[in-house]
């Protein structure tokens, strides 16, 4: 009985040790090709489609054209890394109703992502260090994305007080009001400003659950992996009615919907 038992143990210690350098060797041939292949081709449609938006921008003073610019962009890093995308309520977004859609913030290609899957033409308030990259920075500057200096309050608060400015304009924005990514896989901390914006600009809140994007790139790696991701849409969050006393209420409310769909993500 001793030694049916030892052989089977010793099966499974084989399978398992097995299947871990399958694992592993699928994990380094899709290392190889992040590095060798997709991401080279992520920048050069950085390059192409950048300088396309700023030519374009010279003729077009609404922004479609580098709206459209940046979801093409978009599509082509997802088609090519192999990224999968299922989107779950976009019946509750009105393309004509302006509108603030906060996202949880678990990898850069959360930006792709929304780009594409979202029904309107918003802009993004992102941190100021993007606007300094080459044709990205230059493409979100002539499209008036608007950049956030989070190191200085006072200049924060006036980025949100220029974005509350376009929402009431009637231009959608999109934030993430961790305000960086994460780099656990857990939901951060929200910050304040993203709640503060939406109350001054008097629009709903839309909030949305992104999963399995920290799964296909992770913070701080080239490393571009295949697989499924899933946007999920709630209903909108009225902002009418309410004052700077209830920032830290409708950020409740709004993480509480972000939550109720999250899956956090070690991987």
């Amino acid at each position: 009985m001793r030694r049916v038992t030892s052989d089977v143990e010793t099966v499974s210690t084989i399978a398992a040790k097995k299947a871990a350098g399958e694992d592993g060797l699928r994990y380094y041939l899709s290392y190889a090709r992040s590095v060798l292949f997709t991401n080279n081709l992520i920048y050069l449609y950085t390059a192409l489609c950048g300088t396309a938006s700023l030519c374009g921008s010279l003729f077009d003073s609404q922004g479609r054209w580098q709206h459209g610019c940046a979801r093409f962009w978009s599509w082509l890093i997802l088609k090519t890394g192999g990224i999968r995308v299922s989107v779950e309520g976009l019946e509750r977004v009105n393309p004509h109703e302006t509108l603030i859609f906060c996202a949880n913030h678990p990898s850069a290609m959360d930006i792709p992502i929304l780009f594409v899957h979202l029904p309107v033409q918003f802009r993004f308030v992102a941190k100021r260090e993007l606007f300094a990259l080459p044709f990205l920075g230059w493409h979100l500057r002539r499209s008036g994305h608007i950049p956030v200096d989070r190191g200085r309050p006072r200049e924060a608060l006036k980025s949100f007080d220029q974005a509350a400015a376009k929402v009431q304009e009637g231009r959608s924005v999109v934030l993430f009001p961790e305000g960086s990514r994460s780099r656990t896989g857990e939901l951060g901390p929200f910050k304040a400003g993203t709640f503060y914006l939406a109350i001054r600009a008097g629009v709903p809140v839309v909030p949305i659950t992104l999963n399995g994007t920290r799964h296909v790139h992770k913070p701080d790696t080239l490393h571009v992996r295949s697989g499924q991701t899933e946007v999920i849409i709630h209903a909108p969050i009225p902002t009418a009615g309410l004052t700077v006393d209830d920032v830290d209420s409708l950020s409740a409310r709004v993480r509480e919907k972000i939550l109720s769909r999250f899956a956090p993500s070690s991987g």
